[in-house]
């Protein structure tokens, strides 16, 4: 899995390439084709200068209705305007006049459509006796369309792209929504049977004259309490959480009183907070409890058991409304080429461990809080800094 994500990029550079292959070689052969279809349409047009030459010098007989029916009427597609010396106009062909104008209003309409042949293409000049004839025409409308085709194309190819890629985001994060709330459900049930033995176990030394007074009694209790809680939040896995208005500073202040007496002595913690002490947000308490032990069990890691973690708590200066907390270690840091990768399932450092912390807290504050968990700040050598927003 993890040598699949660390290929993405190239893989996805790799569809690019071949994509834009595609749309090279697709309007590289329009293009020929447009050439093509463009020097036949003119040497059609050559050929109809030429025919209005013969047909005007020439007498009428079987010769002149040859060429007047197979060369001049067998254009059916090429707009053109035949005009005299003066600029009138002598004769039309293939030009869709709209319907309804007045004589007047449609030789202007006609005037108007020189001006865009000429933008096109050179009037032809068709030397008589004693006068001169100018044939103005444009490309056919096949020829037009042949040249905006590969545009076509590619936004269609462009649209199905788009459309198949969310699809299939769609479809895999569903599938692994399904896995991790299958992983968490089954977790969660498997945690029931020696859970139910356990608080047996403390109920019958609790109740003991022997054992009632012993350190170990209450510290399995605390323990007992702790793995509720651990059920309870693979229990909320893939169902809507509850959340309500709680007091986060001290909610962050009881996740890393737990926390702090269960890591290395030689990590020290610190909360520091710009807000007033009964600020309240949005969450679900075990699940975020459970992202903070998360970021903060990589920190520890990160720092090899010696190091200092911050939490500051602020509001983010683009939304005052909202609640940041800020998790800092002085630990290894994370490489740049790394940051957009450490939130994927699977992607870890350690030798040992799944590789699942970070990917499972970022899943609950985004999918369950609405809120954002992204790195604010990296640098080997020095440090990370995670940051959580929630819903004030």
């Amino acid at each position: 899995m993890i040598a699949i994500y660390d290929q993405k990029s190239r893989i996805k550079l790799l569809i690019v390439a071949v994509a834009l292959l595609i749309a090279a070689a697709t309007i590289i052969y329009t293009n020929v084709l447009v050439q093509r279809v463009s020097e036949r349409e003119q040497q059609q047009i050559d050929l109809y200068a030429k025919a209005q030459r013969f047909i005007i010098n020439s007498e009428v007989d079987s010769n002149t209705n040859f060429v007047f029916e197979e060369i001049i009427n067998a254009n059916t597609t090429i707009p053109i305007i035949l005009t005299d010396d003066a600029g009138n106009i002598v004769d039309g062909k293939n030009v869709a006049v709209p319907k309804g104008l007045s004589e007047k209003a449609a030789i202007a309409y006609l005037h108007r459509e020189i001006k865009v042949m000429e933008q096109q293409h050179a009037p032809i000049v068709v030397e008589l006796t004693g006068t001169r004839n100018r044939i103005y025409y444009k490309d056919s409308a096949l020829l037009t369309q042949l040249r905006t085709y590969p545009l076509v194309q590619l936004a269609v190819i462009g649209c199905l792209g788009v459309m198949a890629y969310f699809a299939f985001s769609y479809s895999r994060r569903a599938e692994q929504n399904r896995v991790w709330v299958g992983l968490a459900k089954e977790t969660a049930h498997q945690l029931g049977t020696p859970l139910s033995s356990l608080m047996a176990w403390q109920s019958y030394l609790s109740e003991s004259e022997r054992f009632r007074d012993e350190p170990i009694v209450e510290e399995l209790s605390k323990d007992i309490r702790r793995l509720q809680i651990i059920t309870e939040r693979f229990s909320n896995i893939g169902s809507v959480p509850v959340l309500n208005p709680e007091n986060i500073l001290r909610t962050t202040q009881n996740a890393i009183a737990y926390l702090q007496s269960r890591v290395s002595k030689k990590v020290t913690f610190e909360i520091k907070t710009d807000l007033p002490t009964d600020t309240p947000a949005l969450v679900n308490v075990p699940l975020f409890d459970w992202v903070i032990e998360n970021i903060c069990k990589n920190a520890v890691d990160a720092m090899d058991g010696r190091g200092s973690i911050t939490l500051h708590l602020r509001r983010p200066v683009r939304d005052k409304t909202a609640i940041a907390i800020d998790i800092t270690d002085t630990g290894k840091g994370i490489p740049k080429s790394k940051i957009d990768n450490v939130f994927l399932p699977g992607y870890t450092t350690k030798k040992r461990g799944w590789g699942l912390g970070l990917a499972l807290a970022k899943r609950i504050i985004e999918n369950y809080h609405e809120g954002k968990l992204f790195v604010k700040w990296s640098e080997v050598g020095r440090g990370t800094t995670f940051r959580v927003v929630l819903k004030g």
